[in-house]
């Protein structure tokens, strides 16, 4: 899998990806904490779909004992948990999940006749590090009709507890078209930079890598 790192940028495609992705250098970086001070991110609905069981693998992409790989735009997320004073909060349990390249959750109950993918479980618990910080390989999830004439975008669950709080939001995916007309998404949030639920925005011409990458904060 190609890499880039922020040395191969100009000043301005690292101002535009820090737009996108909220991520950068370090000053735009401190600037996007900043911003987040005394913000809480936007609770979203858990949804019908929380799996009985959540895998431990952060690459969501195989499911171990099986050789094949998951189908779909691979999609590499980083993210990081901080409390309201911009603080990372150690040791957070994030738990996520999303439905497959088709659009059906590996769940008994989602009933969509899109089809299963064996090699993909859409699921895992992760643990933030010293800094807050987490990160997951997965395949971007597609939209899926969620009622008569009503289409839910692509989004990915995040299920986030700290010692004394816990936070449910989703991730969606800039330029889907059911971004507007779904109930649950506030167009005001793609203005806030690094608070989920965020855009996950697709590398422009200077990327070396077809996989997205994606950035969020809880």
């Amino acid at each position: 899998m190609a890499t880039y790192s922020i040395g191969d940028l100009s000043r301005r495609e690292i101002l535009r990806m820090s737009a996108v992705l909220g991520i950068a250098s370090a000053a735009s970086t401190r600037f996007a904490i900043a911003q987040t001070i005394g913000q809480r991110t936007p609770e979203q609905i858990l949804g019908p779909f929380y799996p009985p069981t959540l895998g431990q693998n952060a690459d969501l992409t195989k499911v171990p004992g099986r050789p094949g790989r998951a189908a779909g735009l691979v999609l590499n997320v980083v993210g990081r948990v901080l409390n309201l004073k911009g603080e990372p909060v150690r040791n957070a349990k994030v738990e996520i999940w999303q439905a497959n390249t088709h659009g059906r959750y590996a769940h008994p109950s989602d009933h969509n006749t899109a089809p299963l993918d064996p090699n993909f479980e859409g699921s895992a618990l992760l643990t933030t590090d010293n800094d807050g910080r987490y990160r997951f390989k997965t395949i971007k999830p597609a939209a899926y009709p969620a009622g008569p004439n009503r289409m839910r975008p692509a989004h990915i669950h995040f299920q986030v507890s700290g010692r004394q709080d816990r936070l449910v939001t989703q991730m969606y995916f800039e330029g889907d078209p059911y971004l507007e007309p779904d109930r649950f998404f506030k167009p005001h949030w793609s203005k806030r930079i690094c608070l989920s639920p965020s855009y996950c925005s697709q590398p422009r011409r200077w990327s070396r890598s077809r996989n997205w990458w994606c950035s969020t904060s809880c």
